[in-house]
């Protein structure tokens, strides 16, 4: 796997734990956004990365669906 310095993830309902378990130094991207629509796996993943020395730095909700109860929850994950 090459080097990426930043990534956007979108992953299923799921989550995206198997990824996020996968990154390690020192190919670890500097900015990680992340793109959920299930706050369970977003928390559970979020740990993950602030275990492996990111920062969470901030997050906003998105109701791409208004018709629907659905939110989207979008977090910036820069490495310290």
């Amino acid at each position: 796997m090459g080097y990426f310095d930043k990534i956007l993830l979108d992953p299923p309902r799921s989550g995206a734990y198997a990824l996020v378990q996968a990154l390690h130094a020192p190919n670890l991207p500097r900015r990680i956004v992340y793109v959920s629509c299930n706050p369970a796996t977003f928390a559970r993943d979020a740990a993950v990365l602030v275990g492996k020395g990111y920062r969470f730095r901030n997050a906003g909700i998105v109701n791409m669906f208004p018709q629907t109860a659905h939110v989207e929850t979008v977090g910036c994950f820069d490495l310290e």
